[in-house]
């Protein structure tokens, strides 16, 4: 009997992860988040639904999520690149302190308003649904279907990586005052946000410089290297947590220390890293929606809607503006980080928390996150791409190379591979006319046989040909041995200059109007600095006279290659 429980257990388990993932693998092809139809599969397998199956533990439920948060932020962390890091880290680090505080403040007020609950209930459900989530925002744009303008995307992913601390802090401040009324605000609630920030940053940092050292003398096949980065960064979690830290902040950078120290980590970790990732975030949302009883939200579903449309259209909104004033972002960026403020399992687990500590009238809390998560996966989840494109703040996707190494005894140069195209720049082309100091030719396959580099070889369509290069060259690479699409010759135009070259020989090649007399003596890069300081993305676009600038490739802020868009 208790082999049939085990193998009936297995069955509903796998089949339910199953249909989760072939459902949301097709999802993602018209722009449905997978998580939101993880979600809808937990619910449609739960009592209320087809499978009928009643789940209602709520510990195993939040120790599960915590687990699958830890591989989610270490994942994010490890994809993330220390220069973005830079380029977003005060715009993020403001939204995911400033911008949850003045969210929560203000859905709190709302809801006091809306419900007729306890201010101190209102303010404990602002800071449930306070913060984004790192799952969904993860997942939703690595699944859009665009790519998002560095600065805006780098944003949002770091912001989710670190307003954790925040919204717990505020959840379990107000937690406590709800159980011992006693306890006032004061200089202790103060430190336990310090102590929350400061542990996370400090053990993240050192305890993650130390993994990434002992991985690297570690000689293993990359599955066996994914699993001790993840064994690892859960011990960074847990040791983080038990000291009194944010054990998500710690393990968010001390995935950004491994995946930057010394060539970062290796597409094919990275990979495996990817499956890990996807089973911990689609087994926690198979739970989340096992959780929910729909027949229960219906009790207060109008309540909670006017909660999640307020907290989407004007909560966060204000805070993103509010927020970001200090910094150089345009109106169509700050509007689509403001939409972008996706909810997904961490609200649903800080709800949790007052369940457990026995708070009245929490299950009301928690059936309102419940219903702020799915119409945020649902409305904004779903708007993405749609949104991306309509405010101008999507990229055209590069053509990736067959094959991109870094080499660990460099600093940042990667062996890269191109196949070329017919119709492509390089095709026709003698090697040394399309070599440069920063770019060095290693070798060329040509029908399975190497050519003499030696000879100066013309570039023929079909040949593979590998380079030694910076990483900023990757995008100047891919322009010349592909093609370009119509997508990028509409974003990008048909020509592009460095970003070394003098503004004067554009004036004089192009046939412009009068140049500004404050131009005069600038190169194009030192234009765009003009402009966006030393945080210039791929994307940023200038205006010269009647023509348009458009960075086609940044490295380390520098507008480096430049698209030229002339006026029709």
């Amino acid at each position: 009997m208790h082999l049939e429980s085990l193998n009936l257990f297995l069955l509903i388990g796998t089949g339910l992860m199953f249909v989760g993932l072939l459902l949301g693998s097709l999802g993602s092809r018209i722009g449905v988040p997978s998580l939101l139809v993880f979600l809808l599969v937990g619910m449609a397998a739960g009592e209320d639904g087809l499978g009928g199956i009643q789940f209602d533990d709520f510990s195993l439920a939040y120790v599960v999520s915590n687990i699958a948060l830890a591989v989610i932020l270490l994942d994010g962390g490890l994809r993330t690149q220390l220069s973005t890091f830079r380029l977003a880290l005060k715009p993020a680090l403001t939204l995911a302190t400033l911008g949850v505080a003045i969210s929560a403040a203000m859905v709190g007020a709302f809801s006091t308003w809306l419900i007729g609950i306890d201010w101190r209930l209102g303010l404990l459900l602002g800071g449930i649904i306070g913060s984004t989530d790192a799952a969904a925002v993860f997942n939703v744009i690595k699944g859009a279907g665009v790519t998002i303008n560095e600065r805006v995307a780098a944003t949002l992913e770091i912001e989710s990586g670190l307003n954790d601390p925040m919204a717990i802090f505020i959840t379990l401040m107000l937690v406590t005052v709800l159980v011992e009324p006693d306890v006032g605000f004061g200089w202790t609630m103060l430190l336990t946000l310090v102590q929350q920030f400061g542990l996370g940053i400090v053990m993240g940092l050192t305890l993650g410089a130390l993994l990434s050292e002992i991985l690297l003398r570690v000689r293993g096949n990359e599955g066996l290297h994914a699993l001790l980065l993840c064994s690892g960064g859960a011990m960074v979690f847990a040791l983080t947590n038990l000291a009194g830290g944010s054990g998500f902040l710690a393990i968010y950078l001390a995935g950004l220390v491994a995946g930057n120290r010394r060539g970062g980590t290796g597409d094919n970790v990275l990979r495996s890293m990817d499956s890990m990732a996807w089973l911990a975030q689609s087994g926690m949302f198979l739970m989340m929606g096992l959780l929910i009883t729909p027949a229960e939200l219906g009790n207060r579903l109008v309540d909670a809607l006017l909660v999640a449309f307020f907290l989407m259209l004007i909560a966060r909104p204000v805070s993103v503006w509010l927020s970001l004033i200090p910094f150089r972002f345009t109106w169509r960026e700050k509007t689509f980080i403001s939409w972008t403020g996706l909810r997904g399992a961490v609200p649903i687990v800080l709800a949790v928390f007052p369940l457990l500590a026995g708070v009245a009238q929490t299950r009301l809390l928690f059936d309102i996150t419940l219903v702020v998560v799915l119409i945020s996966l649902l409305a904004q989840g779903t708007s993405l791409r749609y949104m991306a494109r309509k405010l101008k703040v999507s990229v055209p996707a590069t053509t990736a190379p067959r094959q991109m190494l870094p080499l660990a005894s460099t600093s940042n140069r990667y062996v890269i591979q191109f196949e070329v195209d017919a119709g492509a720049k390089a095709e026709g082309q003698r090697l040394s006319a399309i070599t440069s100091q920063r770019i060095t030719p290693l070798l060329i396959i040509r029908d399975k046989e190497f050519r003499n580099l030696a000879e100066d070889p013309t570039i023929q369509a079909g040949d593979l040909v590998t380079w030694l290069a910076p990483v900023g060259e990757r995008d100047y690479l891919s322009d010349l041995c592909h093609k370009m699409s119509k997508d990028e010759k509409r974003f990008f135009g048909t020509f592009f200059v460095r970003g070394s070259v003098p503004v004067e020989q554009l004036v004089a090649v192009y046939g412009m109007e009068e140049l500004d007399p404050l131009l005069h003596g600038l190169t194009v890069e030192a234009v765009f600095e003009r402009h966006f300081g030393h945080n210039a993305v791929v994307g940023d676009t200038v205006r010269l006279g009647g023509m348009k600038l458009r960075a086609r490739t940044v490295e380390q802020g520098r507008a480096i290659l430049v698209g030229i868009k002339l006026p029709k």
